[in-house]
């Protein structure tokens, strides 16, 4: 609407974010100052367009940044690693600042999580992700973490629930898992307050349009509960320091305790900050159930999917037989290139202050309010693009057989590409938490752990996208494969359908980053 008026859109959000605030900035940005009549309607249209009982600060951080920011689509990649200028040091969308920072802007001296740290900041050797991916390695799950896992995916499927919408009861019950990896804590030693900033959190993400009402409700609710929640989150890691939880070694935050060295890099707030970013990191997980639960439908969902689940399921699917990765693995990677739940990476980018054109013209015009600008490395059409498959659009779970993994990726491999070196030196770092593993890394950045002198690799090829590239690639890639190879387990044991339930008028419920879906599908068990 405000475009109609063909009007210099800086110039325009610049006084409608002041004018937003209060009648005095309204009345500055009038004619008087050479304004015309085109541009003063559009502002007033703009004014009119934002709820009169938002908050003042709320409005000047989310609202006007939102509009005021651009997000690129970037280049596919022919290789699987990102270039350092593509940065990620504060590469989050400027109106998002507010519901991790009470300040409305970085305050790395609050904490910081690698998710938003420039490699340059991370200690050598992308340190800062090798001792996070210590709390995530593969061999870990088995011990550690699949009893929760298995319980959490029993309670969801469990036959009172069936017949039902499926995806509400899954936020109702996603928060128990999701702090229970993190800080074992579960049940009633949830705070009511604490389950409702990380809803709260999914909902603003999910929805994303700050000039919405429920995205404005749910924004202020983590505004409030942010503090109170990293106190209660430093608590929880004292009280596995100090043992008094039980089990403090069935933690990821125990894991990054043991081997933060010093903690230049990983200090204490730093892990109370990554146990609430994962918000965004583990929110993914609901449309990829979501996903999945579409696919594997009888009717409407993909005849291709869920044929070669049951061959899958119907044979060895839990031994590789000399392959990288298990029959279920490949399923499931497959699955997660297809429904691919993160769209792409977001770098952050500078603005150039001189060009060979001459001075920046933002420079030039010194606009009132920062421009924010960032570059998404997409994930969907990478993993989709026909220079890395012959067959992108097939569902073929044994596409993976072939590519390189990680453990591959060495000198002699880059030189036979065509570098001179290995764009990122191949090191090692030794965990000190009792156990014989260490976290190296490909030549293109990829770290992954080595336990016991075995390589746990991941496939480091640019068509397998979903989880990232590179030093940027999710360390809770593993994880999060191993998470889903339980619920396909738990899916073909109890003989689990998946059915469109027809409701009339279906819940709408936030299960990730942009992804607000109709509840309408629920499951049966098959005599």
């Amino acid at each position: 609407m405000i475009g109609e008026a063909k009007i210099d859109r800086r110039m325009l959000l610049a006084g409608a974010g002041v004018a937003a605030l209060s009648p005095v900035a309204a009345q500055a940005y009038g004619p008087s100052e050479g304004m015309s009549d085109d541009v003063v309607a559009a502002l007033a249209r703009f004014r009119s367009s934002i709820p009169s009982n938002f908050d003042r600060d709320y409005v000047e951080n989310a609202v006007v940044p939102f509009f005021l920011e651009t997000i690129y689509q970037g280049e596919r990649p022919m290789l699987p690693m990102i270039d350092t200028p593509l940065t990620k040091e504060n590469a989050l969308p400027s109106d998002l600042w507010g519901l991790i920072s009470k300040d409305w802007r970085p305050a790395p001296e609050e904490g910081v999580t690698v998710f938003l740290q420039g490699l340059e900041k991370r200690g050598d050797d992308n340190l800062r992700k090798r001792i996070y991916f210590s709390g995530v390695t593969p061999d870990l799950y088995g011990p550690k973490y699949q009893k929760k896992v298995v319980a959490f995916f029993d309670q969801l499927l469990d036959p009172k629930f069936a017949g039902k919408p499926f995806m509400r009861h899954y936020l109702d019950y996603y928060f128990d898992l999701y702090w229970d990896l993190h800080l074992g804590v579960k049940g009633d030693a949830i705070p009511a307050g604490v389950r409702q900033i990380g809803e709260s959190f999914n909902t603003v993400l999910a929805y994303r349009n700050p000039t919405r009402q429920i995205v404005y409700e749910n924004y202020m609710k983590v505004r409030e509960q942010l503090d109170p929640l990293k106190e209660w989150i430093d608590e929880r890691v004292k009280d596995l320091e100090s043992g008094r939880t039980p089990d403090p070694d069935k933690t990821m935050a125990w894991y990054w305790l043991k081997n933060a060295g010093n903690g230049e890099h990983f200090a204490r707030k730093d892990i109370v900050f990554e146990c609430f970013h994962n918000f965004v990191a583990l929110s993914q997980w609901g449309n990829s159930i979501f996903g999945i639960m579409s696919r594997l439908m009888e009717h409407g969902g993909d005849a291709e999917v869920r044929a070669s689940f049951i061959k899958t399921m119907s044979g060895d699917s839990d031994h590789a037989n000399g392959s990288p990765f298990t029959p279920l693995e490949l399923l499931t990677m497959e699955l997660f290139r297809t429904i691919s739940p993160n769209g792409g990476s977001i770098s952050a980018l500078e603005d150039a202050p001189r060009s060979f054109y001459g001075q920046s013209p933002y420079t030039v015009v010194d606009a009132r309010f920062r421009r924010y600008g960032y570059m998404n490395t997409p994930h969907t059409s990478t993993s989709f693009d026909p220079v890395h498959w012959s067959n992108p659009q097939q569902f073929d779970p044994d596409r993976y057989k072939t590519v390189p993994t990680s453990d591959q990726i060495d000198e002699a491999k880059c030189k036979q590409i065509g570098f001179a070196r290995c764009p990122f030196d191949i090191t090692k770092l030794d965990v000190v938490d009792g156990r014989k593993a260490s976290l190296t890394n490909s030549g293109f950045g990829t770290v992954f752990g080595v336990v016991d002198g075995k390589p746990l690799p991941v496939a480091d090829y640019a068509g397998y996208a979903p989880f990232g590239f590179g030093y940027r690639r999710c360390p809770g890639e593993q994880l999060t494969v191993q998470v889903f190879e339980d619920f396909l387990r738990k899916v073909w044991k109890d003989k689990i359908e998946f059915v469109r339930l027809n409701l009339p008028t279906p819940g709408q419920v936030p299960v990730g980053p942009g992804a607000v879906i109709e509840d309408d599908i629920g499951f049966t068990r098959r005599s």
